[in-house]
C-alpha cells in the first residue's frame, strides 16, 4: 500500500467526518441522502449499508422499507450510473446533469440503431404503460415496449430505459421480491422540486463539498459528471459559504465549519483516527474523489473491493456471506493487525450483524 502524507491522511479522516462515518448524526435514510446530494447505487444491497453507516441507528429492514415507500428513489443520474437521490432532488439533478449523460449515451444508442424517434416513441409507450400509479419490472416495459413494435434485444431494453429515466420521465419503483421496478417521476416523486441551472450548479457544489471535503474542484467535476469548466463555476458561485486551503500543489474546498486540514494535524488526534469501517463496493468515502478513478485505471489497489479502512486508510478488503441464520465475514488485511486494529474491525464486523440482524462469524486471511 502506498505511503501517504500526513495531509493527506488528515484529508482522509475529516472526509470520515464530513461524510458522517466518525460523525452520524442523521436518523433517516432520505437524511443520509439530503447531505451526501447523491450516493452511487449500483450495488443496491452494498448501498443499503453505506446509508446505515451513516445513520445512528439503522437496520437493512427499515432501508427497504425507505426505499419500496419512496422516501428514498434510484435512478441513472450524473456519471452516469445508479445513485440514490431524494424526491424534492431528483428532478433538479436529472435536469442539471442530462446533457452529459446523453452525451455519454449518444454512441451506444447509435450502435444499437436507437435515434431520437425511436427513443421518443419508447419514451410514450413506457409513460402509457405506468400510467396511473403502476410498478413494472423491466421485462415488463420489455413486453409493452415489443408489443409496440420496438424491438429490445440485447442492449436495447437497458438504454431505452435508461433513456427514460434521463428524460427525468421514469424512476424507481418499489421492490417486488427481489425485482426492481420503474414507475413515472412526476407520479412518485410529485413534489420534486425544479432549479434554474445556474441555482441547481450551486446546490450541486454546495452539497457536494460540505458532504464530501476537503475536496478538488476535480474531485468534484468527477463526482458530479458536470466538466471541469461547470465544476470551476459551481466553486464559484458557492465560494463564499466554503474555506480552502492549498497543500501540496492543490486546492482543497470544504465547508467553513471545518477545521483546515493543515491546521488540524498540527492541533494533535482527531476523533476517528482509530475507527474502523467495512465499506461496501462504491462507497462515497472512495468513489466520490477523481483519485478513485485515477486508481482505477492505473491498475491500483482500489478496484471494486468492498473495503476495510482503519484511520481513513484503506488496510484491506472484506466479503460477506449471508446464510440462513448468519453471516460470515472475511477479512483479507494488507498487512496483520495489531490489537487495537483487530479488535476495532471487529466491531465494525459486529455492526454489520446488528445491522443485517443475525450474528456474525469472522474469518481473517
Amino acid at each position: 500500500m502506498a505511503t501517504t502524507s500526513i495531509a493527506q491522511q488528515q484529508i482522509r479522516r475529516l472526509r470520515l467526518n464530513q461524510q458522517r462515518l466518525t460523525q452520524n448524526q442523521l436518523t433517516t435514510p432520505e437524511d443520509v441522502v439530503a447531505w451526501m446530494g447523491a450516493v452511487q447505487g449500483q450495488d443496491y444491497l452494498g448501498t443499503k449499508w453505506a446509508l446505515g453507516m451513516r445513520m445512528q441507528e439503522a437496520t437493512d429492514d427499515a432501508l427497504e422499507e425507505a426505499f419500496n415507500a419512496g422516501r428514498i428513489l434510484r435512478t441513472h443520474v450524473m456519471r452516469p450510473t445508479w445513485h440514490f437521490v431524494t424526491p424534492a432532488d431528483i428532478r433538479w439533478l436529472v435536469e442539471l446533469t442530462a446533457a452529459r449523460v446523453k452525451a455519454i449515451n449518444a454512441l451506444y444508442l447509435r450502435q444499437l440503431g436507437l435515434d431520437e424517434a425511436t427513443v421518443a416513441r419508447s419514451n410514450e409507450v413506457i409513460a402509457n404503460a405506468l400510467q396511473g400509479g403502476r410498478f413494472l419490472t423491466r421485462a415488463e416495459l420489455g413486453k409493452a415496449l415489443e408489443q409496440a413494435g420496438i424491438a429490445t434485444a440485447g442492449l436495447r431494453l437497458g438504454f431505452l430505459s435508461h433513456a427514460a429515466e434521463v428524460e427525468a420521465l421514469v424512476c424507481s419503483g418499489p421492490r417486488l421480491g427481489k425485482q426492481f421496478t420503474y414507475a413515472l417521476l412526476e407520479e412518485r416523486a410529485p413534489q420534486a422540486k425544479r432549479l434554474p441551472r445556474q441555482e441547481a450548479l450551486a446546490e450541486l457544489a454546495r452539497r457536494y463539498f460540505t458532504s464530501h471535503g476537503p475536496a478538488t474542484v476535480h474531485d468534484f467535476a468527477w463526482w458530479s459528471g458536470l466538466t471541469v469548466a461547470d465544476a470551476r463555476a459551481g466553486v464559484a458561485l458557492v465560494g463564499p459559504q466554503l474555506a480552502h486551503e492549498e497543500i501540496e500543489g492543490q486546492s482543497y474546498w470544504f465547508t467553513a465549519t471545518v477545521a483546515a486540514p493543515v491546521a488540524a494535524t498540527a492541533g494533535g488526534s482527531q476523533a476517528g483516527n482509530d475507527s474502523a469501517f467495512l465499506l461496501p463496493t462504491y462507497d462515497e468515502f472512495l468513489v466520490g474523489f477523481s483519485a478513485f478513478d485515477q486508481a482505477r485505471r492505473n491498475g491500483g489497489e482500489l478496484v471494486f473491493d468492498s473495503t476495510i479502512v482503519l484511520g481513513g486508510e484503506v488496510v484491506g478488503s472484506w466479503k460477506r456471506t449471508i446464510k440462513k441464520e448468519s453471516v460470515t465475514i472475511e477479512l483479507a488485511p494488507f498487512a496483520a493487525f495489531n490489537r487495537a486494529e483487530a479488535k476495532a474491525v471487529n466491531a465494525a464486523a459486529q455492526r454489520y450483524g446488528r445491522f443485517v440482524a443475525m450474528p456474525v462469524e469472522t474469518k481473517m486471511h
